[in-house]
């Protein structure tokens, strides 16, 4: 199968025909029909977490069961489906309590069944390695799709809009009528400005260094928006009314955003970090206003989402129209066209550029 791969860290990636293994023990292998861009992938394309190479990233993705290993149970040849990097045991403590993304396993990493096409081993990145016509992914990571929703539509279910949208509902639990900040107003900001909106925040506050994201922000329902900087901190007190917000939500992998947003909050909020740091990143705030003003700063992996209970709610908002996902796509790309949808993405023009392969309907 073709599959873009990484060769070298922030150089572009390289399309090569490379060999999938067949599913095993409940493992799925799923023909892809869409695969879309997130900046995840790009920070591990350019070795902010380290890793090993040769490997194919990717890993917000959508399509039809292919075959599947021994031992699996709801999912069937044909059928339609999500797939996520969402991995878990399904008997750990994390897990038995329903905290499927906090798995012990969560970062296990089992053995690739990617191949290059003389041999080699390559990884399989992001526990899918789906910038690929084909991945074989542990069943956990998939839930069944209905028809009624395009699968280049659904792939964004699979990491921005859970992401965004669970790190509200699920780990900040926002209630009607709290405040929020939404720092970056990217894939993943605005998503979490949607779930704010749904949650009945009465105040949607968003953060971003071009005015251009803050138009967008505004059409997803953000109430205000404040341009990034030294006195960003005064400006979205000034846009909730002269007092700090109950919650700010950092959604880009930015050490130095994570540090500003202590000073947006109100006594009692909280900062839920979002995006991802390069690895080794340091944090500077000042540490004293943590116990003296019941601060909290709290990690949201994945929006804590548990995808049997989350995807059909959210499939029912895109229903009724509360949650846009057509609009998020910026633009369809074919996968020998992935270094250029990757420079859109990386630009910050785009919203969710989206992998198309041909050989499956989205």
């Amino acid at each position: 199968m073709k599959a873009a791969v990484c060769r070298g860290f922030g150089e572009p990636l390289v399309i090569e025909d490379v060999f999938l293994d067949p599913p095993g023990k409940g493992q799925i292998q799923v023909r892809l029909a869409a695969c879309a861009i997130c900046h995840s992938d790009i920070s591990a394309a350019a070795g902010a977490w380290g890793g090993t190479l040769p490997a194919v990233y990717g890993h917000e993705a959508s399509g039809v069961v292919e075959a599947v290993g021994e031992g699996v149970e709801g999912f069937a040849e044909g059928e339609k489906v999500l797939v996520t990097l969402i991995r878990s045991c399904g008997h750990c403590p994390a897990c038995d309590a329903g905290a499927l993304t906090s798995c012990d396993d969560a970062w296990h990493v089992p053995p690739s069944p990617l191949r290059s096409a003389v041999g080699e081993p390559v990884v399989q990145g992001i526990n899918c390695g789906a910038f690929a016509e084909n991945v074989v992914v542990d069943q956990s990571q998939c839930i069944g799709l209905p028809d009624d929703i395009p699968l280049d539509v659904a792939s964004l279910l699979a990491c921005g809009v859970i992401t965004g949208y669970g790190a509200v509902m699920n780990t900040a639990k926002i209630q009607p009528g709290q405040s929020v900040a939404v720092v970056g107003a990217g894939g993943v900001g605005l998503n979490c400005i949607q779930g704010a909106v749904i949650a009945g925040a009465r105040s949607v506050i968003a953060v971003d260094l071009t005015p251009e994201k803050l138009d967008t922000a505004a059409s997803y329902g953000a109430t205000a928006g404040v341009l990034a900087g030294e006195e960003a901190h005064k400006a979205v007190k000034e846009a909730n009314g002269g007092r700090g917000v109950d919650a700010v939500f950092v959604s880009v992998g930015s050490a130095a955003a994570i540090g500003a947003a202590v000073r947006f909050l109100a006594p009692g909020g909280s900062v839920i970090v979002v995006g991802m740091p390069p690895t080794g990143s340091d944090v500077a705030f000042d540490a004293g206003i943590l116990a003296a003003l019941n601060h909290k700063i709290v990690g949201a992996r994945m929006g804590e989402t548990v995808l049997k209970r989350d995807i059909p709610i959210l499939l029912e908002h895109y229903r009724s129209g509360a949650l846009k996902l057509d609009e998020l796509i910026s633009g369809r790309f074919p996968l020998e066209a992935i270094n250029t949808a990757i420079a859109s993405t990386r630009s910050g023009i785009a919203g969710r550029n989206v992998i198309v392969f041909d050989d499956v309907s989205p």
